[in-house]
C-alpha cells in the first residue's frame, strides 16, 4: 500500500455516494474508499436530494459537507443545462476556500466551480462519467413521454454547449477507453481510469447452472427496452428458463412478462438475493442500445457469474471483450444461448477472468494512478 498520509483532496460529488446501488454513486463510493485506504484525507461535498445524509461516509472522510440541490423548474429555462444549474452553493464555495487542497469535480454536473473566479489558481480535475450530451441523447430516444423527451433533446443541445468548460480543468479522467477517446480529440490532459466497483476477486463457480438472467433498475427505459428486446426477440420461442431481476418495474413490463411462460419476474432483489441470482447463473445476458459509459452490470456478471453474453454497445471502451459472448442480431442471440447450454463453465476459464480483470480494474492499482493525477 503506497501510504501518502499528507495528501487532502476535496471530492465534490452531484450526489449522496451511499447506499452506492447505481453506476455513478458505485463509482463514487468505492473510490472514496481506494482513497482513504491508500492514506488521502478527503474532504467530501455532497449535492443531496433524495438519498439522506449518510454516516457510514464517515469513516471514510476527513469530512462530510451536504447540500441541497434546488430541483425546482426555474433552472429548466436557464442557458446552463439543468443538472449544472441545480448544483450551485454559495456555501460550497465558502468552504473551499477554508484551505488550497486540490479539487476533484465528480461529473459534468458539478462543473461550474471550474469557473468560480475565487477559485483561481486552484488544482481541479474532473472526473467524466459519461460524454454526457451523448448520453442524454440516447434517452431522449428511448424515452416515451413528450414531455420527458423534449426535455432530454433540450438538456443534450445545452451540455453539448456547456462542455467545453472541461478545457480549464487541470486533468479530465475518463471512465472509458471511447469516453478517453472523445474527450481527448477535443481536450488535452486526459486520461483513462476505469470504475471502482465492490469487486477484489472474482467469485465465480465452474460447472452449469439451470437459467439466463437478465438484472438492472427496470424503471430506467434503456433496461426496459432492453428487457422487452430480450423477451419478445430471444426469449420469446425458446424453452431455456429466463429470469429478470431488478428494482421498480414498470406496470406494461409486467404485464408483458407475465403470459411467457419461460420468463421469471424477481422484483426488487435485495443485493444477497441478486448475487445469488447472478452467482447461480449459467448465463448473464446484457445488452444495451447505448454505447454510453460504463455499464458497471457488466463488471458485476463477470466477478461474480459465469458466461457472459452481450451486445457490442455493451462492451464499448470496456477492452473485456475476450470474457464475453457478442451477439449483436435475435437470431444469433438464440443461437449463443443454444450454444452455451451446452458447456460447462472450466476452471480455466475463471483464471482469465481473474487475470485480464486484475490488468485493468484492479482498484489498488488505479487509485494510485488517480492520486498522482489529481493530488
Amino acid at each position: 500500500m503506497n501510504q501518502s498520509t499528507d495528501k487532502h483532496l476535496h471530492l465534490v460529488s452531484f450526489d449522496v455516494p451511499w447506499p452506492a446501488n447505481y453506476g455513478g454513486v458505485i463509482d463514487v463510493y468505492f473510490k472514496l474508499k481506494a482513497l482513504a485506504e491508500h492514506g488521502v484525507k478527503i474532504h467530501l461535498h455532497c449535492f443531496e436530494y433524495g438519498r439522506k445524509p449518510a454516516p457510514v461516509l464517515n469513516d471514510l472522510c476527513t469530512e462530510v459537507q451536504y447540500y441541497k440541490r434546488d430541483i425546482s423548474k426555474r433552472h429548466l429555462f436557464r442557458q446552463q443545462p439543468y443538472i449544472v444549474s441545480s448544483r450551485t452553493s454559495e456555501q460550497l464555495v465558502s468552504n473551499l476556500l477554508h484551505d488550497d487542497y486540490p479539487i476533484l469535480l465528480e461529473g459534468l454536473h458539478t462543473c461550474q466551480l471550474i469557473e468560480e473566479p475565487r477559485l483561481g489558481g486552484r488544482k481541479i480535475s474532473v472526473r467524466t462519467h459519461n460524454v454526457e450530451h451523448e448520453y442524454y441523447l440516447h434517452l431522449a430516444k428511448a424515452e416515451p413521454g413528450i414531455f420527458k423527451k423534449y426535455y432530454f433533446y433540450n438538456e443534450s443541445a445545452k451540455l453539448k454547449k456547456f462542455e467545453p468548460i472541461l478545457s480549464k480543468a487541470a486533468a479530465i479522467i475518463a471512465i472509458s477507453q471511447k469516453d478517453e477517446r472523445y474527450f481527448s480529440a477535443h481536450y488535452d490532459n486526459v486520461h483513462f481510469v476505469p470504475a471502482f466497483h465492490p469487486h477484489r476477486e472474482p467469485q465465480i463457480s465452474n460447472g452449469k447452472g439451470t437459467y439466463a438472467l437478465y438484472h438492472g433498475n427496470l424503471s430506467v427505459a434503456e433496461n426496459f427496452n432492453a428487457v422487452k428486446y430480450l423477451a419478445t426477440k430471444v426469449f420469446n420461442d425458446l424453452k431455456t428458463p429466463f429470469k429478470v431481476a431488478g428494482l421498480n418495474p414498470p406496470a406494461h413490463l409486467v404485464k408483458l412478462l407475465a403470459p411467457i411462460p419461460n420468463i421469471e419476474l424477481i422484483e426488487n432483489p435485495s443485493d444477497a438475493e441478486l448475487f445469488q441470482l447472478i452467482h447461480q447463473a449459467h448465463i448473464n445476458v446484457s445488452v444495451t442500445f447505448q454505447a454510453t459509459g460504463l455499464k458497471l452490470k457488466l463488471l458485476n456478471t463477470l466477478y461474480n457469474g459465469r458466461f457472459c453474453l452481450v451486445n457490442e454497445p455493451m462492451l464499448s471502451g470496456t477492452a473485456l471483450d475476450e470474457l464475453c459472448v457478442v451477439a449483436n442480431e435475435p437470431e444469433a442471440m438464440k443461437a449463443a444461448v443454444k450454444e452455451l447450454f451446452r458447456k460447462s463453465f472450466t476452471a480455466r476459464e475463471i483464471a482469465l477472468r481473474k487475470e485480464k480483470l486484475d490488468v485493468l480494474y484492479h482498484n489498488g492499482n488505479n487509485v494510485e494512478k488517480l492520486i498522482r493525477l489529481v493530488c
